[in-house]
């Protein structure tokens, strides 16, 4: 379907490259916080990811925002996308957030997904998220966007 992409083709170029400026691929880690069960699209983007090239972590389900952060700073993600969709999005992910900046990682990045209301985008921002994705988002533009957040914040050389 992409082998003739020649955006395709740049964008595997470009994960190679941020390997070879930071000595490893770009490590996310794909959590499911509260309550929320729903984990089909949280796995379709762990799998898309992992297949684009990037190092892929996925957390268990219900996990808290205290947990999802102690797992990302055990295992040095550059990225933290928190997948919702069940609502929770406005009081997990500032949580997640403010964990990881109580645990000495605010400069892990925070994207979020799923089913979240596009008047609940400003809100996630102003919290701190650096990208929302909502359904029928593209992967590989979504995954060259997040590679673009991740040099503007000198995670890549």
């Amino acid at each position: 379907m992409y082998k003739d992409d020649a955006g395709f083709a740049k964008l595997k170029a470009d994960i190679e490259d941020f390997a070879k400026a930071e000595g490893r691929r770009p490590r996310m880690l794909v959590c499911k916080m509260g309550q929320d069960g729903h984990d089909r699209g949280a796995k379709v983007i762990a799998t898309a990811f992992a297949d684009l090239g990037f190092d892929v972590d996925i957390g268990p389900l219900f996990q808290t925002p205290e947990e999802a952060a102690r797992q990302a700073v055990e295992n040095d993600v550059h990225i933290v996308a928190a997948s919702s969709l069940a609502a929770g999005h406005k009081t997990l992910v500032p949580s997640l957030i403010a964990e990881l900046k109580a645990q000495g990682a605010g400069d892990i990045l925070v994207v979020t997904g799923g089913v979240i209301p596009t008047q609940d985008y400003d809100f996630l921002y102003k919290a701190g998220v650096a990208a929302v994705y909502g359904p029928g988002t593209n992967i590989p533009k979504a995954a060259a966007e997040i590679l673009e957040l991740l040099k503007k914040r000198g995670k890549a050389a």
